[in-house]
């Protein structure tokens, strides 16, 4: 079901200070996405590449209520791996599937504790 990981995702206050120690580290901005809350509060995804191409991102969140590290996991299908997990008391969904700009995402907390955000089509 898990295919690979996808990119570690770190909350931060302040974006451009965030990306300016992350880049001087040698990763590159590959993509940003400007959101709003549900409350209408606009929150910032900065996707960075490493210089090793087939590495995984990090990304760079400045999400008002989401300040946990979580790791997104890539998966064929969302809502599949939604339907086969669902039935595990262990997990608690933060977020049924949604779509995105490419493909769906939901939101666990796995049994130890660690959100996990599965990520594809």
């Amino acid at each position: 079901m898990f295919q690979r990981l996808d990119c570690v995702c770190l909350h931060t206050n302040d974006l451009e200070k965030s990306l300016a120690f992350y880049t001087e580290m040698g990763l590159r901005e590959a993509w940003r996405l400007e959101r709003t809350t549900d409350e209408g509060i606009p929150w910032t995804l900065v996707g960075l590449d490493f210089p090793d191409n087939t590495s995984s991102q990090l990304t760079l969140s400045t999400h008002p209520e989401r300040k946990v590290i979580d790791v997104e996991i890539r998966v064929e299908d969302v809502p599949t791996a939604y339907r086969a997990l669902r039935a595990n008391s262990q997990i608690e969904w933060l977020a049924e599937p949604f779509p995105i700009e490419e493909g769906h995402v939901a939101v666990m907390t796995a049994p130890d504790g660690n959100v996990l955000v599965l990520i594809g089509g």
